[in-house]
This record gives C-alpha cells, sequence and structure tokens, in this order.
C-alpha cells in the first residue's frame, strides 16, 4: 500500500465505509473513556445513523481520503445542520469529520480540512464552519483550534432519554 494520501469523491456505494469509520472512531473513544461524543453503540447498528450515512454518500458533499486504495477518512460538507447558530454570510459547512484511528499520526482529519478549505475557495466562499463536541476535557475543539479554526458560539442539543450533547461552533477565514 501507498503511504500517498489522495482525496477523492464519494459515491452511493461509499455509506459502508462512512459507518465502518463511525464505528472504528466510536470503539477508540469507548476505549479512552469518551462516549459522550458518539456513544457506546457502532453506528452500523443505528438505523438513524445506517439512513444519514446513506443520505451522505447520496448527497453530493462526501470526500474520501485514500492511502492506496484504502478509505482512512470521509469528509461531508454542505449546509449547516438546524442545530447551530445560522452564519451571517455564505459559508461551506463540515458536517463529517472522521479518520481510521489505525493511520492517527498521519494528518488524515487536516487534510481533509485543508481539503474542504479547497472547495469553499472554489465556491467564492471565505467561510468555513465545522461544529463538535463540547464535552469531557475539551480536546476536540483545541484540534479544530489547531487546524486554523476559532471558537464562535456554543449550543446544545437536547436527546429524549439520554444527557445533552454539548457542541461549539467553530469558524475558519477563508483568504
Amino acid at each position: 500500500m501507498t503511504d500517498t494520501l489522495t482525496v477523492r469523491p464519494g459515491e452511493p456505494a461509499d455509506a459502508p465505509t462512512i459507518l465502518r469509520l463511525l464505528d472504528g472512531a466510536t470503539a477508540w473513544l469507548v476505549a479512552r473513556g469518551r462516549s459522550g461524543q458518539w456513544g457506546t453503540e457502532p453506528a452500523s447498528a443505528d438505523p438513524r445513523r445506517i439512513a444519514q450515512a446513506q443520505e451522505w454518500a447520496t448527497g453530493g458533499g462526501l470526500w474520501l481520503a485514500m492511502l492506496g486504495d484504502r478509505p482512512v477518512g470521509a469528509l461531508v460538507v454542505g449546509a449547516a445542520t438546524e442545530y447551530v447558530p445560522a452564519a451571517t454570510e455564505p459559508e461551506l459547512y463540515v458536517n463529517l469529520l472522521v479518520t481510521d484511528r489505525a493511520y492517527a499520526g498521519r494528518a488524515i482529519g487536516g487534510r481533509l480540512l485543508a481539503h474542504a478549505a479547497e472547495l469553499a475557495r472554489e465556491r467564492g466562499l471565505g467561510l468555513l464552519r465545522v461544529d463538535c463536541y463540547a464535552g469531557a476535557d475539551g480536546a476536540l475543539v483545541r484540534w479544530y483550534e489547531r487546524q486554523g479554526f476559532t471558537r464562535t458560539d456554543t449550543f446544545t442539543v437536547r436527546r429524549p432519554g439520554r444527557e445533552p450533547w454539548p457542541g461549539q461552533v467553530l469558524a475558519r477565514r477563508l483568504p
């Protein structure tokens, strides 16, 4: 397998890849006692997450990071989700960023965010936003800050029968 990271557009057949990446990331988080972000159950066993993966795979905003022929990360860009404050200008929104933890340390997430910034610039947009889990020790928020994002709004997703999900919106201005 080559070590060259490439990014390719996603396609409808990539929904299982999204679920595999989410399952791996969830297991990695759970093993570290960090189940607040995505819970403890595999996405591939959740009908809502399966439908979401299918929607992402067919919606035109999916991009996969590839090492050789192996998908090692997924990025979905499009419109902001309904639970975050609306932007005050046109933007591109990162709806999903997930990487294969077996390839940690290869800057896959950073490369996918750079690709999102390239897409935004190609569309004439000067704003890239993302939201992430803001609970636990805030490590994920700090990771996005290291990628050039700045904290903007906080929000909470209320989930019946489960703990509320604390979120942070971050923005990056594009030159």
